[in-house]
């Protein structure tokens, strides 16, 4: 079946009793597109990800994922689909490679034949081949579970949080290994909390309470953050908090490492004369040691920004 899109999904809504996890749904991806799905735990991205991977069904709406609709046709399907959920589900009493053997058996193929694809990941993996998936560390867990969700060839690699709990240096490799998938063509969703990986995504949809709050690239979102934004350094950084948002002008001001990020509520006001009324005003208080610099907003300012204001529309793309 041909189309044009990897995913199509149409106003899908999905409740659990009162509890309303997607609410109206919608968006489309390009096939070859790294389409992230950013957002917290509770955004409803992991029940989003099982309605596409046919796991369960939605209340309302459709999914069609490579023109297959995910309810009629759930059994053509996941033949082509590849799937990697938030949790080390693989067998942990079995080695890496018989784990690995076992899914190529379940989807009527061999590690030979799907070597073509996994060799870069399994490479890394080999050295373990013979030890048991539990014993694997959090890193070399997640590259099995990445081979044994490639081994068939995929059209449409899906994944869930893949790199939750593991170290900075797995992250960075597994988004290594991404891109290079994504290089020779296969399409992949994926969601994480962790907004400095969205960077790596073609395209990301903000997720906040069953809702996309926002679709577009990363550059683009992070543009979109018109309000003057600076990057707030000093002593006493819980007194120098409270501070800035007592300030009359003050947006918001939020933790970011080890700075504090300061908006302020007067767009198109030269930042140089905003930071020097701010600077006065912080002495004023007993701020003396206070500096701020002008700084490009994140995914996460814009996000947040998104999350004090829910008043702000759903923007849907294709």
């Amino acid at each position: 079946m041909a189309s044009e899109h990897a995913v199509v999904v149409q106003d899908v809504t999905k409740s659990f009793g009162t509890v309303t996890a997607l609410d109206a749904i919608s968006f489309t991806t390009g096939k070859g597109e790294l389409f992230g799905l950013i957002g917290p735990d509770g955004a409803g991205k992991t029940t989003l990800l099982r309605i596409l991977t046919t796991l369960i069904v939605p209340d309302s709406g459709t999914a069609l994922l490579l023109g297959y609709d995910t309810v009629r046709d759930y059994r053509a399907l996941r033949q082509r689909l590849g799937y990697m959920p938030g949790r080390f589900a693989l067998y942990p009493d079995l080695s890496a490679q018989e784990n690995l053997a076992f899914y190529a058996s379940v989807f009527n193929t061999t590690i030979a034949q799907g070597m073509r694809i996994i060799a870069p990941i399994w490479q890394q993996l080999a050295p373990f081949a013979n030890r048991r998936a539990g014993a694997l560390s959090g890193g070399m867990k997640q590259k099995l579970a990445l081979c044994c969700a490639l081994v068939h060839a995929p059209e449409l690699l899906v994944l869930d949080e893949p790199t939750t709990g593991v170290d900075a240096v797995s992250r960075n490799e597994f988004w290594d290994l991404l891109a290079r998938l994504r290089s020779d063509g296969l399409s992949i969703i994926v969601s994480t909390p962790y907004m400095d990986e969205a960077s790596r995504c073609d395209r990301i949809a903000l997720m906040q309470s069953g809702h996309m709050r926002r679709i577009d690239t990363p550059a683009a979102i992070a543009a979109s953050y018109t309000q003057p934004l600076f990057a707030v350094r000093g002593t006493d950084r819980l007194g120098l908090l409270a501070a800035l948002r007592a300030y009359p002008h003050a947006r918001s001001a939020w933790p970011f490492g080890e700075v504090l990020h300061y908006t302020d509520q007067r767009v198109g006001h030269d930042p140089a004369l905003i930071a020097d009324d701010l600077t006065r005003y912080l002495r004023e208080h007993g701020r003396v040691d206070a500096t701020l610099t002008p700084i490009p907003a994140t995914i996460e300012d814009v996000f947040i920004a998104l999350g004090q204001d829910t008043t702000l529309p759903v923007e849907h793309a294709a």
